[in-house]
């Protein structure tokens, strides 16, 4: 009765015979196909078009993997993967996919609703650009599903989406430790020097990863072994020392006789065709490449039997890269840039010219003309332009990849992200947002994000710590891991740049963030259990203030963020700053984090503050009534102890929080094979100094054998107990 009550409030509205994408999971009939109750849908020989008319204070959020402000209203956007890693203001697509988004009506007698646009091609979403008032999406097609859905809030929103496109991926516990990446650590003996680095300087860590170059000639499910000589032994004694290594792979198939993957490949057609029947090339880093058709399930199981070579030498997580797809130039642009440079040299070469050719050679990378000469063949054998499904091809090769592990063991958990996605793949795998830069621009554009790729269901994410691209400065790595060690995925990641390791500056940066770090590791007990209640609800872990706070001023905070139940972040991401203003909804527990003051807490009042922050000062922020679980730190996750929980409450009146738990490393949790802790504090008069504490274990094994509350009253008063489980 639940269920159908919840989906009476979803209306699908089907034209045509749309492309089955498998973003949603339920039947059609689970949906009621009555008119539109806000949308205007209309329909012309090839297009699509939906308005919606904008009031004035209407705020538009979602739209996942994109630039801008968490209020989206006034920008345009290409639904398009696109490798591009310049991510400018002005830049309409990225890496993913997310036709998303909810309209939050900031009037009292209207309620906000959802909009999902089920389409695998180009859609571009004008949002009160054109038209201040108004919100325009264009589908170039006839043949379209669009999902309004309706609900008295935005979480009830998030929740009905959810239901509709499945259950988000579950990495491993260890996934949740500190992560180290960079293009590239060459050989085994880099890859040593790195862990040295880490252990020496008492950082935690729990991964090192493995960029192209591990490979033999840039080829994927291979090792170099002059690079990695013995490579199980060796994957086997970095787990020894807590550490686990995690290969790249990559898109695109190096044409090569004699590779295996690619001659299995051509003898079985499992790459994408041109018109003519042809294999589809075009060059990335191995060259020239060709591209497994990932739409078709048998190139899927194809491709992720693959990943078993690596899983039996002892890798555990996989990262998919390149797989937009990337295509760096094919061989038809090449041939046009010698036909204009041909043309410039027998006539007389204008200014004109030069400009048509420099456009063109820009031109050459990720090409549309090239995509929509790529064709699919999916195995009821319907033929398919890329163009028109472009957005599936890098979710359907994470989705063979984890089809693959399903197969290869089907009780582990493997780590999984990628850089391309599309609604959907969150059922599969996390997603990191791409390849940054090392500009102060990009970690507010890092918070931005992460509210908005939560809604969509991927909320194992992250993006690269202290950014990809550029020389990272010393404050800005501090600042980055300030913000990002409160995200699941937490990976530092640099790419040609100079090294940006926590041990890579200077002693105190090196101090600084090894004490953040270790931070991070202390809460691995609430990210995880957090991540895992937001997993099971339908819930997201980031949320934008306005999703909890009903106040018109939390509606368009958008540089702080509201982490489960009991935490806020307010990082800082500009430069010299030694502060920051603050907004609180409502009274907070400060708890202002520095290797050299240790554990200051004070009570806030609800309103504006200023935070005096040092370089090294990383404000932590637990609402009313609300707990936060640390334990202690460790080299990596599976050397926690477990044993001692420390439990900060800011206590009101009466406070409650349940700790999720399981075993880590299996899907055992799918089966209700997981433990729960309910931890209750309360004044209570009664009690010598007033305050009572409780901790139950409700299913399930524990491992923690004794709690610590540290409360902090209303009143500013400090009270340490302890409980034995």
């Amino acid at each position: 009765m639940q269920h159908a009550k919840l989906l009476k409030n979803v209306h699908l509205l089907r034209f045509g015979q749309p492309f089955k994408t498998e973003a949603v999971v339920l039947p059609l009939s689970s949906f009621c196909t009555l008119s539109p109750k806000c949308i205007q849908v209309t329909q012309t020989d090839s297009t699509t078009v939906i308005h919606y008319p904008l009031e004035l204070n209407d705020i538009v959020y979602g739209m996942g993997e994109n630039t801008g402000s968490i209020d989206k209203r006034g920008k345009k956007f290409v639904c398009y993967c696109t490798d591009d890693h310049l991510h400018t203001p002005d830049k309409q697509s990225l890496y993913g996919s997310h036709p998303f988004l909810i309209v939050d009506k900031q009037n009292e007698n209207k309620q906000p609703f959802g909009l999902f646009i089920d389409f695998p091609g180009e859609i571009t979403f004008d949002i009160g650009f054109t038209n201040r008032n108004l919100l325009e999406v264009t589908i170039p097609s006839l043949d379209v599903d669009i999902y309004e859905l309706h609900a008295t809030n935005k979480k009830q929103i998030i929740h009905q989406f959810r239901q509709l496109t499945g259950t988000p991926y579950v990495p491993p516990r260890w996934g949740f430790g500190y992560q180290q990446c960079r293009w590239s650590y060459h050989d085994s003996n880099e890859v040593d020097k790195i862990i040295n680095g880490f252990r020496s300087n008492d950082i935690p860590c729990d991964t090192i990863y493995l960029d192209i170059d591990y490979m033999v000639e840039y080829k994927n499910f291979t090792i170099d072994n002059n690079k990695f000589p013995n490579f199980a032994k060796y994957v086997a004694e970095k787990k020894q020392q807590g550490i686990r290594l995690i290969p790249i792979i990559d898109a695109g198939v190096p044409v090569s006789a004699g590779y295996s993957v690619y001659e299995e490949g051509v003898e079985n057609g499992y790459f994408c065709k041109q018109a003519d029947g042809d294999q589809f090339e075009a060059a990335v880093w191995p060259g020239l490449c060709v591209f497994p058709d990932y739409l078709n399930s048998d190139v899927r199981q194809w491709w992720g039997n693959q990943y078993r070579q690596l899983i039996e030498q002892g890798i555990e997580g996989f990262w998919n890269d390149m797989n937009e797809p990337a295509l760096f130039y094919s061989k038809q642009g090449i041939e046009q840039v010698h036909e204009m440079m041909d043309q410039m040299r027998s006539n007389d070469c204008k200014v004109q010219d030069f400009f048509k050719l420099n456009d063109m050679v820009r031109g050459l990378s990720n090409n549309r003309e090239d995509y929509k000469s790529i064709y699919h063949t999916t195995k009821d054998g319907e033929i398919v332009n890329n163009h028109d499904v472009h957005n599936l091809y890098g979710l359907n090769m994470t989705r063979a990849a984890a089809e693959g592990f399903a197969q290869i063991c089907p009780e582990k958990r493997i780590l999984l992200f990628s850089r391309a996605s599309g609604i959907g793949a969150h059922r599969y795998a996390g997603i990191w947002l791409g390849d940054n830069m090392s500009w102060w621009e990009h970690i507010l554009l890092n918070i931005r994000m992460m509210p908005a790729i939560n809604m969509c269901g991927f909320l194992y994410s992250g993006a690269d710590v202290g950014g990809f691209g550029c020389d990272a400065s010393a404050d800005l790595l501090i600042r980055w891991t300030q913000f990002a060690l409160f995200m699941p995925l937490f990976r530092n990641h640099a790419a040609g740049t100079r090294y940006q390791e926590p041990f890579a500056f200077d002693e105190y940066t090196t101090t600084t963030i090894r004490e953040h770090i270790k931070l991070r590791y202390m809460m691995i007990p609430y990210i995880y259990s957090e991540y895992m209640r937001a997993v099971q609800n339908n819930d997201c872990y980031c949320w934008q203030l306005g999703f909890e706070y009903s106040d018109t001023r939390s509606a368009r905070v958008d540089d702080q963020l509201l982490l489960g139940h009991s935490m806020m972040c307010t990082p800082i991401y500009t430069e010299n700053a030694r502060g920051r203003h603050v907004y609180l909804p409502e009274p907070m527990l400060l708890w202002k984090v520095a290797h050299h003051t240790g554990r200051e807490m004070c009570q806030l009042p609800a309103g504006d503050h200023w935070l005096d922050l040092q370089l090294d000062e990383l404000p932590v922020f637990i609402r009313p009534n609300k707990m936060l679980p640390l334990t202690d730190t460790a080299d990596n996750v599976d050397a926690q102890a477990l044993t001692h929980l420390e439990v900060l409450v800011n206590l009101h009146n009466e406070a409650s929080y349940t700790l999720y738990h399981d075993d880590g490393v299996s899907r055992a949790y799918q089966q209700g094979d997981f433990a729960e802790l309910v931890l209750a504090v309360k004044f209570d008069t009664n009690s010598p100094d007033g305050v009572a504490v409780n901790a139950q274990v409700m299913c399930g094994y524990i491992p923690y054998q004794q709690i610590t509350f540290h409360i902090i009253t209303s009143s500013g008063d400090r009270i340490i107990k302890n409980i034995r489980l």
